[in-house]
């Protein structure tokens, strides 16, 4: 388990990097292309702004969206002694607890630290599932409150939207822009206009990749913390034959939930946020022969 927490949390580093390494490529191809190179700080200090703004005000907006009311000790004693139990073990503050309305089997986690930490689970999840299930789940979402995944997500998110913004600006610029005879001018409207289209899908894909880490990273923290992987690999066998597509369908906080909550399309996985459900069963099953 730890050589698989490990290896994720490597493997995140990268994918982070080569994120911000693409903002500041575009930013710098976005100053060539406006003819004024020295606007590349000013792109990347509004990254920057952007990506505060998100950060900050992420959770309000992804309990807001998905309908999530807190709850208190009292209102389901079950969830909130699992996830206090959970807290104590990991040896984290005990998060706000929060229950969605819904028959899909599916959970999240939000807050940009521990202190302020956010666990959801809805109402089909809690009555689906058994004691050691429930806590493999929970065990998961606390595992990102504890690898501060929420954290690298949002930021992610912030810089695809930053890497969309620059990229529409330089096709609008691409139609009002004056002709420049010079083959460098014509080499770097070239430039400008591939990049504008490239972008967001190279950062999407990105972004994407760094989510699926980021499950795996959950998956093997939480096993650790219960030492038992099998109940996690259970309650997600139980989600791939029940499902976890929520009534209310929102793209912008798909990373966060445990399943993905989104209708399923034949489309490739390659633009899902969450890895195949039979891989990370597998994944499970074998730390569990090597505990």
């Amino acid at each position: 388990m730890y050589s698989q927490i490990a290896a994720n949390k490597r493997k995140t580093v990268i994918m982070m990097v080569l994120f911000v390494g693409l903002v500041v490529g575009l930013g710098w191809l976005f100053g060539q292309y406006a003819g004024t190179p020295f606007i590349t700080p000013y792109v990347l200090i509004g990254a920057a702004v952007y990506a505060l703004i998100s950060y900050y005000g992420g959770s309000k907006l992804a309990l807001a969206i998905n309908g999530a009311h807190e709850i208190q000790k009292t209102d389901n004693p079950r969830l909130w002694r699992v996830v206090e139990n959970l807290s104590i073990t990991d040896g984290l503050p005990m998060p706000r607890v929060f229950v969605i309305d819904d028959p899909a089997l599916n959970a999240f986690a939000t807050g940009r630290d521990p202190k302020r930490a956010i666990v959801c689970a809805t109402t089909g999840l809690l009555e689906a599932m058994e004691d050691s299930e429930l806590e493999g789940v929970m065990a998961h979402e606390l595992g990102h409150v504890k690898n501060y995944d929420i954290r690298v997500s949002m930021i992610a998110f912030a810089l695809v939207a930053v890497v969309s913004i620059i990229a529409d600006i330089m096709l609008r610029m691409a139609w009002f822009r004056d002709d420049d005879d010079s083959g460098s001018g014509t080499v770097f409207i070239i430039l400008g206009i591939v990049g504008a289209i490239l972008a967001p899908i190279i950062a999407t894909l990105i972004q994407l990749s760094i989510s699926r880490r980021r499950e795996y990273l959950a998956d093997a923290t939480g096993a650790l913390t219960t030492r038992y992987p099998e109940g996690l690999a259970s309650a997600l066998e139980k989600i791939k034959h029940t499902g976890s597509t929520m009534k209310r369908q929102n793209a912008s906080t798909a990373h966060l939930f445990f399943a993905n909550p989104l209708k399923g399309h034949k489309l490739a996985t390659l633009f899902s946020t969450h890895p195949p459900i039979d891989d990370r069963i597998q994944a499970l099953r074998v730390m569990g022969t090597k505990a």
